[in-house]
């Protein structure tokens, strides 16, 4: 599939701005999104951070962060806002004893997120699993969350809620990518053929459900750090969570993101930029 099968688009700030739902006078924090994020290890706790304060900042109005219990007091320390709870584990990542907790909260949950700093194990797995087959709301999957999934990519032409995959080109090899060829029309290719949304990260990240496709102008080299991954699939999931359909909440959160790194590299340079730094440029661009 080349790109000329397909709409391709560019947002502007202006149009991320109209598809951002009005805050209800009358609503409350169950109005704006009940999240539940699937995040973190042992050794890295940063990672869970970073994916909740990046829902929180675009909007959401309830984050549950699950989270192996060995790492639960670090994470109840450095977040505030977010509902933390810890989750059974082994060996510092969540274990299959961690699904049945999960299981009973997803029916409450517009929108899921599994995967920023999770670790790789068979515990990791499991959970993966048990949620795609179970949540009747978006998912959102990324860095080990897609890793796991790599033998295991069926399962995604079975679910009938969208699932989006937030790939970086080593990930999205992984996963059976190919390499060659124009970004979008490789990216909606995978995404055409394994019944998901592709956000392709990097340079002109693409976001594409394999019919349309937006290419994202924002960004930068100055956001290669670890943890910036992390902040985008926690707006990704913000979005969605407040009734924004996959393919703009995808796109809307790329440019926001890219946007808040070119906010810092003004200011402080790519270098000397940080993650921390992109949750406190969001909200002039939200405003």
């Amino acid at each position: 599939m080349g790109c000329k099968d397909m709409e391709e688009r560019i947002l502007t700030h202006e149009q991320v701005l109209s598809l951002l739902p009005e805050r209800d006078p009358e609503g409350h924090k169950g109005t704006y999104g009940k999240l539940l994020l699937l995040c973190g290890s042992r050794g890295y706790t940063g990672a869970a951070y970073f994916a909740a304060m990046g829902a929180l900042r675009c909007g959401a109005g309830l984050t549950f962060l699950g989270v192996p219990e060995s790492i639960y007091a670090i994470e109840a320390c450095k977040l505030n806002e977010p509902i933390v709870f810890p989750l059974p584990e082994k060996e510092g990542k969540l274990s299959e004893e961690a699904i049945p907790e999960i299981l009973s909260r997803l029916p409450q949950m517009d929108a899921v997120l599994m995967g920023c700093g999770l670790g790789q194990s068979a515990g990791t797995l499991s959970v993966v699993k048990a949620v795609l087959e179970n949540a009747q709301c978006p998912v959102v999957l990324d860095a080990d969350g897609i890793n796991v999934l790599c033998p295991h990519k069926n399962i995604l032409r079975g679910r009938q809620h969208p699932t989006i995959l937030t790939p970086h080109e080593g990930e999205f090899l992984r996963l059976g990518g190919v390499s060659d060829g124009d970004k979008m029309a490789r990216a909606a290719s995978f995404a055409k053929e394994w019944n998901c949304h592709l956000v392709l990260k990097g340079h002109g990240t693409c976001v594409t459900d394999g019919k349309t496709g937006y290419r994202n102008p924002t960004g930068n080299p100055g956001m290669a750090v670890g943890g910036s991954g992390d902040v985008l699939a926690g707006m990704i999931t913000a979005l969605l969570g407040q009734g924004i359909v996959p393919m703009e909440a995808a796109a809307a959160a790329s440019w926001l993101h890219g946007a808040a790194g070119d906010i810092c590299a003004r200011e402080l340079g790519q270098y000397a930029m940080l993650p921390t730094d992109l949750l406190e440029a969001l909200p002039r661009l939200l405003k």
